[in-house]
């Protein structure tokens, strides 16, 4: 079986490692890849947005699933390219992926079905928004329309703030065209979890809970990031909690879409505010979480490939997905001045002595290979995880893997797992 993977982070490389595990026994190719998916998959110098040559690699080739794990080629319609050249699929549609492209459309869905979400207002012009912004109650949320590499929501404790964050997202275009619109979210408190969710357009098998870590700075502090960290499962998802979210908020955002036509088949990503008052939908993704993935993944006992066939094929209601007992902990190791400008080209050390057989797995993000040196080539750069017995002793695990490895200007939060 011949399988492609788009994309080149910690999330891809993660997905390219559990597929590499299954019975099937795959060829696998990811394009663009990384340095760490080298060693499990033959990488190519295709760009994740760009459709056209990735087709037609596809159809060269003959895979037999193309897996597209960026939230970018999603939007821009290649699994729909794919399709209609005859090659298995495994994510949504451009149209279904406009409930991540589009936090307008995903707000205007939640509103419609009553799935239950945030106070928000919708703004096309800066003049509307500031207006709006001197009547509003602080904290409140900023948020970019379109897709910011997971940059484009921010918190603004006053009005100033809120005012600065309307200025560089519709003005300065911070996000390019993701910022042609803004949504003025009511600010709601809690603790933060994420579900991802495989999706075959009726039938939905959740996978295990995780906590991501989006600020830059130990605390919580610190602009936001595409993630420092995650660990999986989180204790305050209990049974009563997970009931309640599959009843409000999993099962009728699958059926919302449904009935809107876009049936959504992939993963689906519910970020979610365990508020005083119930459960409330954040945010959603259309694919793969990063780096929520990376721990939630390790976890996962059935085949990979078998739950993405079952997915395309509208079967997973006759899927036992089943998951390992026990935690993992990712920590994210970034090139110093992330999510600011960083310099890129350091040499990496310490990762020849680390392997998975203890339950450590090193997820590459941000690397690139030259002259059989491992080096640096991203704002994240890896996803250190580890599995154990518990949340403690998996955070324990990782954070005596990073401390091993190496490289100029290194950054990591740590205290990834204290939640």
């Amino acid at each position: 079986m011949k399988i492609l993977v788009v994309g080149g982070g910690g999330r891809e490389h993660a997905i390219v490692w559990k597929l590499s595990q299954s019975v099937k026994k795959p060829e696998i190719h990811c394009a663009p890849g990384n340095g760490g998916i080298a060693s499990l998959a033959v990488c190519v110098p295709i760009r994740a947005t760009d459709v056209s040559a990735m087709v037609a690699y596809a159809k060269k080739e003959r895979f037999d699933l193309v897996v597209v794990a960026p939230d970018d080629p999603l939007a821009l319609g290649m699994v729909d390219r794919l399709e209609e050249a005859g090659i298995r699929a495994f994510g949504p549609n451009a149209a279904a992926a406009r409930i991540e492209a589009s936090k307008v459309f995903a707000k205007d869905l939640m509103k419609k079905y009553g799935i239950p979400t945030s106070g928000y207002r919708v703004f096309d012009s800066p003049g509307a928004a500031l207006t709006h912004l001197a009547g509003c109650e602080y904290p409140t949320v900023v948020k970019a329309d379109g897709l910011a590499l997971g940059k484009g929501v921010i918190i603004c404790r006053t009005e100033e703030e809120a005012k600065a964050a309307v200025h560089r997202i519709m003005v300065e275009r911070a996000f390019g065209e993701a910022g042609a619109r803004v949504i003025v979210e009511d600010y709601i408190e809690g603790p933060e979890v994420t579900v991802l969710c495989f999706v075959d357009g009726t039938h939905m098998v959740p996978m295990v809970s995780s906590q991501d870590h989006k600020p830059v700075f130990d605390g919580d502090r610190g602009p936001n990031t595409g993630g420092m960290g995650t660990f999986a499962p989180t204790p305050k998802y209990t049974p009563e909690v997970e009931d309640e979210v599959a009843r409000t908020i999993l099962l009728p955002t699958v059926k919302a879409m449904a009935l809107e036509g876009i049936p959504f088949k992939g993963v689906l990503y519910f970020g979610l505010m365990l508020t005083k008052d119930g459960p409330r939908v954040l945010e959603y993704n259309a694919r793969f979480g990063d780096p929520e993935t990376q721990a939630v993944l390790p976890l996962l006992t059935t085949d990979l490939i078998d739950i993405m066939e079952a997915t395309i094929d509208g079967r997973l209601d006759a899927m036992q997905v089943q998951w390992e007992q026990g935690a993992a902990v990712c920590v994210v190791m970034a090139s110093g001045g992330y999510p600011g400008a960083y310099e890129k080209g350091y040499e990496i050390t310490g990762l020849d002595a680390l392997g998975s057989k203890d339950g450590t797995i090193v997820f590459h993000a941000g690397t690139r290979v030259e002259d059989g040196r491992t080096l640096t080539a991203g704002g994240r750069v890896l996803g250190v995880t580890a599995v154990a017995r518990d949340i403690a002793a998996a955070r324990e695990k990782a954070y005596a893997a990073v401390e091993r490895i190496r490289f100029t200007g290194a950054h990591y939060r740590r205290d990834i797992g204290h939640k």
